[in-house]
């Protein structure tokens, strides 16, 4: 059967997942950790690509990246030289990470800030930490050195143009949410693009956060019956949290 074919990102923006094969860990120690953010670095020094947010945990790693050179190359250049260490240094040979990343398209703001938050947070839902900050192997450390001056090896001024200062960017990266990124199981009709550009011309939508509530909870119900779409993705193309739109499911 053949691959499902990667959907393009229009803005160029994509969260990815690379996760160990059969979900073994790919790191071991904070050596293996520490090497692979050098080489996270020196790929995007040398594919030019942009680095929103990123997160290391023990069997995956989460990376929010805006493409210069193609998508493909950049993920790569990271895996190839990563496995290549790790190989050397555990004496084995083969494969370490599954052969297909997983990726999803970020197109618009709102999903962003969503991605970045639920990246911060995986190793709160993983049980591993109870705030973002006690984790240390993930950006969120990253923006809030930037707050206070420091330079990072990092582009933060995408999502921190977002917030006014510290306590709003902490506010929201440490906020409760259902956000659920990266579907990749579940089949769907219209791929994000293709269901927005649907969403705008068929409804005149441009902003659904202009509606009130009772009218964008009757809209989301309306889209989401007409469309199939699943809650994760209309969460992912509206830039709602997706216990807004798991709740306005249920408005009819």
């Amino acid at each position: 059967m053949a691959r499902k074919k990667r959907e393009r990102s229009k803005s160029g923006i994509y969260h990815i997942m690379l996760r160990g094969i059969d979900k073994r860990n790919i790191f071991m120690d904070d050596e293996d950790r520490d090497r692979f953010l050098q080489t996270l670095l020196k790929a995007k020094q040398v594919g030019g690509f942009s680095l929103y947010a990123y997160c290391l945990m023990d069997n995956h790693v989460h990376l929010l990246i805006k493409e210069n050179e193609e998508i493909g190359n950049s993920i790569k250049r990271i895996t190839v030289s990563y496995v290549q260490w790790h190989n050397n240094k555990y004496g084995r040979t083969g494969h370490l990470f599954e052969n297909r990343y997983k990726s999803e398209v970020v197109e618009s703001e709102n999903y962003l800030l969503m991605v970045a938050r639920y990246i911060h947070q995986n190793p709160v839902k993983a049980n591993m930490t109870n705030s973002p900050a006690e984790y240390i192997w993930s950006s969120y450390h990253k923006y809030i050195d930037r707050l206070y001056g420091d330079k990072v090896k990092l582009d933060t001024n995408n999502i921190l143009n977002h917030f006014h200062d510290k306590e709003k960017f902490e506010a929201y990266m440490t906020r409760s949410n259902s956000d659920e990124c990266l579907e990749y199981d579940q089949k769907i009709k219209f791929t994000d693009y293709e269901l927005k550009e649907h969403i705008q011309k068929r409804y005149n939508i441009k902003d659904i956060n202009n509606f009130t509530k009772s009218d964008r909870d009757n809209m989301i119900f309306k889209i989401k019956k007409e469309t199939g779409a699943s809650i994760r993705q209309l969460s992912r193309v509206l830039g709602l949290g997706r216990g807004i739109i798991e709740k306005a499911s249920k408005v009819g």
